[in-house]
């Protein structure tokens, strides 16, 4: 029988070593690739094309939920298991209105994960006991993890934009990480403002963290 190819993302190596040893006992699964950001996951889902990608929300640059989106996007057929420490419902929300197919508490047993893992990989949802119950009553989805509520209005490059915004990048780092124009950073920057009817960088902020995109504590010092 073929193992279950899975991918790990976690901006934290520890963890994403820890995972890899724990689920390395187990005969049916066998983890193809590590990633380190959202980014990263996104290219290796590309290159690696896992049956399941394990994925972390909190990672810098592009997070977990938006790397979810695109992969779901991009690769329908690729499961995406969210791999969290935190279980605000904000967040719980946002997974299963991405198509994420499980969502388990980094408290989770290696046990409980692996069965996550294959239960997702044969096309069903996964969520832990402490979550479940929640997820069914505020956010229905079917058994193949599409959520049954419309997804955010940003678009992928305007949430990945408004997470390095939110994450203290200045327009010139911002461009590097996306490979275009200072210019067309601004013109995102400006389009966001309007869309969102927020006009300073702080209330960008403000609602990235209610809606999830980051973290209240990730906010970078640039000098």
């Amino acid at each position: 029988m073929k193992a279950i190819a899975v991918l790990l993302a976690d901006d934290h190596q520890i963890v994403r070593e820890g995972f890899r040893s724990l689920l390395g006992h187990e005969r049916d699964i066998e983890v193809v690739g590590e990633a380190a950001t959202g980014r990263e996951a996104v290219q290796l889902t590309r290159k690696l094309h896992p049956a399941v990608v394990v994925m972390d929300i909190a990672m810098p640059l592009l997070n977990g939920l938006e790397a979810a989106r695109q992969i779901r996007k991009a690769f329908p057929d690729i499961r995406v298991l969210i791999l969290s420490a935190h279980s605000d419902d904000v967040y719980i929300e946002r997974a299963t209105e991405l198509g994420a197919a499980g969502f388990l508490l980094k408290q989770t047993s290696s046990h409980v994960l692996a069965q996550a893992i294959r239960e997702v990989h044969k096309g069903g949802t996964f969520f832990c006991a402490d979550i479940s119950k929640r997820v069914f009553r505020r956010n229905p989805v079917d058994r193949k993890g599409n959520s049954m509520k419309t997804g955010n209005r940003l678009s992928s490059r305007e949430t990945e934009v408004l997470q390095m915004i939110a994450e203290g990048l200045p327009n010139k780092k911002v461009a590097v990480e996306l490979g275009v124009s200072i210019k067309t950073v601004d013109k995102h920057r400006q389009h966001l403002m309007g869309k969102l009817d927020i006009h300073d960088a702080a209330g960008l902020t403000r609602y990235a963290i209610a809606e999830g995109i980051i973290e209240s504590n990730v906010r970078r010092k640039i000098r």
